[in-house]
C-alpha cells in the first residue's frame, strides 16, 4: 500500500479501505482458485494492483464513462480501475469461470458497486463502451479485432474512445501496423520501480 499512496496521494479513505482489503482477499482466495503465481502473491500490490492503475496516469475518465475490461481473470485491471473511479462502470469479462468467481467475490467483499461480470469471449460481448481496457492478454492485433465492435462512437473524454492495454517487452511488431494512430508510453515515466522498466501502456484511438 505504501506504493499505491506513494503515487496516489488524493485516494479517500473510502478507496483506501477498499485497496487494503485485496491483499487477504486475494490470498484467501488464491489458496482455493490460482488467479495469481503463488510466487508473486507478495507482490500483489506493486505487480497488479499498481500496473493496473497505470491505466489513471493516462486518461482520467469522466463520470458516467463506460469501461469493458477484457480477459479480466481475477479482476486486473477491473477492479482496482473501479476503485479509483466509482462514477463510472465497469464490464469485467473473462471466458474462465472460476477466475471470475474471485473477481466477483473480491468485488462484492469491498463493496464496488459499478461493476459486473460476464462469462464470455470478448468475441460474443454485444455492449458498447468508451473503452476497452486489457492487461497482457492477447496480442494487439487480435484485441483490436475482437473489441472494435464494441467501442462507442460517441466520445466523452478527453481522449477519443479506443483500447488501452498494459503491455510487457518488446511489443514493437505488434504496434507497427498501428504506428501512426498508436500512443505509447514507458511506465517508468510515472513510477520509478525497476520492476517496470520494461512495461508499457498502449493507447490506441478505435472507431
Amino acid at each position: 500500500m505504501e506504493e499505491i499512496l506513494k503515487y496516489f496521494g488524493e485516494l479517500t479513505p473510502r478507496q483506501i479501505g477498499q485497496l487494503e482489503q485485496l491483499d487477504a482477499l486475494y490470498r484467501d482466495w488464491n489458496a482455493k482458485i490460482n488467479v495469481i503465481s503463488r510466487k508473486d502473491i507478495d507482490n500483489l500490490y506493486l505487480h497488479h494492483v499498481l500496473h493496473s492503475m497505470a491505466i489513471a496516469k493516462c486518461l482520467r475518465f469522466e463520470a458516467g464513462t463506460q469501461i469493458a475490461d477484457i480477459g479480466t481473470g481475477g479482476g486486473f485491471p477491473g477492479i482496482p480501475m473501479a476503485i479509483l473511479f466509482p462514477e463510472c462502470e465497469f464490464h469485467l469479462i473473462d471466458s474462465i469461470g472460476k477466475k471470475l468467481t474471485v473477481a466477483s467475490a473480491v468485488a462484492e467483499a469491498i463493496g464496488l458497486e459499478n461493476v459486473r461480470f460476464t462469462h464470455e469471449r470478448m468475441e460474443d460481448e454485444k455492449g458498447l463502451y468508451d473503452f476497452a481496457i486489457s492487461r497482457a492478454v492477447m496480442p494487439l492485433g487480435d484485441l483490436v479485432k475482437v473489441c472494435r465492435k464494441n467501442i462507442a462512437k460517441k466520445d466523452r473524454n478527453a481522449l477519443p474512445n479506443g483500447l488501452i492495454c498494459l503491455k510487457g517487452g518488446d511489443i514493437s511488431a505488434e504496434t507497427r501496423p498501428y504506428k501512426n494512430a498508436i500512443a505509447e508510453y514507458d511506465l517508468t515515466t510515472w513510477f520509478d520501480d525497476p520492476w517496470f522498466k520494461e512495461k508499457k501502456l498502449i493507447y490506441l484511438p478505435l472507431r
